[in-house]
């Protein structure tokens, strides 16, 4: 099996990755967040051409397994879990979400976010994941909070997911692994 660097339809992606895990850093230390002892559970491409998706899938299948892959949101979106994870920062992250495009038009192709697992409460999600951050830094004018509760079609456990988004690079929390929701399908 080829490797994720190795693959000429995902050459841009890995040209770009040093450059986002930069930015990634940087976004963390602003928030003031150590997630060392947190699962990244996967990392997500965004790109506003169907072509883009197609290469990125064909790439994606060549160093991994499609896991799933659900319409969400009006989109399809795909779930990959990569034979060998990619190093994104101290973390060693196997799955890739791609989704494909919406509605919404991204300024760029490239990689968007990345989601930690955050155990607690799934009732009380919101406010368990917001307890990572103090008030200071949720008072920052530049930040963007997103609530969501994404759900694809047979999903049995809930996903109440919160996005902070800051300089096009958005981190996000849920209290189950990708995995686990795909798991749950009926």
């Amino acid at each position: 099996m080829p490797s994720f660097k190795d693959i000429a339809e995902l050459s841009d992606l890995y040209q770009s990755l040093p450059t986002f895990v930069n930015k990634l850093h940087q976004l963390l230390t602003r928030l003031e967040l150590s997630l060392e002892t947190y699962y990244a559970d996967h990392i997500s491409v965004r790109c506003f051409q169907k072509t883009t998706a197609d290469r990125w899938r064909q790439g994606l299948m060549q160093c991994g397994e499609l896991m799933s892959e659900k319409i969400i949101n009006g989109r399809p979106i795909c779930l990959f879990n990569l034979h060998e994870p990619l190093q994104v920062g101290s973390w060693r992250i196997d799955c890739v979400e791609l989704p494909y495009p919406g509605d919404k038009l991204y300024p760029q192709e490239d990689w968007e976010h990345v989601e930690w697992v955050v155990l607690g409460d799934v009732e009380n999600f919101h406010q368990t994941a917001l307890a990572l951050f103090s008030d200071d830094i949720l008072l920052m004018p530049q930040l963007k909070l997103k609530f969501s509760n994404p759900a694809g079609e047979g999903e049995r456990l809930p996903n109440p997911t919160l996005a902070v988004t800051d300089n096009g690079v958005t981190v996000k929390f849920h209290p189950y692994s990708i995995q686990e929701v795909v798991k749950s399908e009926s």
